[in-house]
């Protein structure tokens, strides 16, 4: 007599692996972008996970000052101070480094660049490193020693005082470099958009850097990712039209793509990928506002 078994029966039922935190945490903070305060249970359940592991991300969050503890979950902290510099480096990184590389293929060799502060700024460097013969003015030091590792690339800083814990030089000698020059294209961040399309920064010497610039280049790249679209911060400067160009992660909601009327062209980063040689070293026309 023969004996059958029903050995998918025996199978254990296999659950979805868990993101890593890193990942984790930065869909926690777009959760409480949207919805202010979530509890523990419901956070746990969105994710797939024990509230213990959830409690380790939000003490997590709440030591790097971005959530606050209430009873039950957390809420959002609205701050006007940005988070550090080294916590801002490794949020999105993913997202940063594709815009980066999106953003070097629009970059043809041997032609001037102004680079901005900020954490997407540095991942553009980071990606224009193997371009040759370029002169590059910035006033971000991370994104100035990833470009010094060519020597074929002529690199120019400021004079000027240390903003530690932030490796960047703001102030008004570092916005007469950038309007000494007249430089092919310049490339900047910006700390949030709001919701009407005004680019927003954390102080007033962030917001004047970026505006010189602006009126240093002839062409103007704007670079953030999805993270940034909502995000508020106190001090006001340009618009989202402003930039010739657009690099972002993701397609823009309609309510923002409706307010730039075909004046600024949008590269989502996701359709570039690295290893399509169509898109390699494409060369813009260079042509001002």
């Amino acid at each position: 007599m023969s004996v059958t078994t029903d050995k998918l029966a025996d199978k254990p039922v296999e659950k979805p692996a868990a993101k890593p935190a890193s990942l984790r945490h930065n869909e926690i903070i777009a959760l409480f972008r949207q919805h202010g305060f979530m509890s523990m249970e419901a956070l746990a359940e969105h994710f797939a996970v024990t509230t213990q592991t959830i409690r380790r991300d939000i003490n997590a969050l709440c030591d790097a000052d971005i959530l606050r503890r209430r009873h039950g979950g957390a809420e959002l902290i609205l701050s006007a101070r940005n988070q550090p510099y080294d916590m801002r480096r490794i949020n999105n990184l993913e997202q940063k480094a594709e815009i980066g590389a999106a953003v070097a293929k629009l970059i043809p060799n041997a032609c001037s660049v102004l680079i901005g502060i900020g954490t997407t700024p540095e991942q553009v460097a980071l990606a224009l490193a193997k371009h040759d013969h370029l002169t590059v003015i910035t006033n971000n030091l991370r994104a100035a020693l990833a470009l010094s590792t060519n020597q074929n690339n002529q690199v120019i800083v400021p004079g000027g005082t240390l903003r530690f814990p932030n490796p960047e030089i703001l102030g008004n000698d570092a916005d007469k470099l950038f309007r000494n020059f007249r430089a092919d294209f310049g490339i900047y961040g910006v700390g949030g958009v709001d919701t009407d399309g005004t680019l927003l920064d954390f102080d007033r010497m962030e917001s004047s850097s970026r505006q010189a610039l602006r009126e240093s280049c002839r062409t103007q790249i704007l670079v953030t990712d999805n993270s940034k679209f909502g995000r508020q911060a106190p001090v006001r400067g340009g618009h989202l039209s402003d930039p010739d160009i657009l690099v972002t992660d993701l397609p823009l909601k309609p309510s923002l793509a409706a307010m730039l009327a075909g004046n600024t062209r949008v590269v989502i980063s996701a359709d570039n990928p690295d290893d399509d040689p169509e898109h390699d070293h494409a060369v813009l026309s260079i042509t001002a506002k």
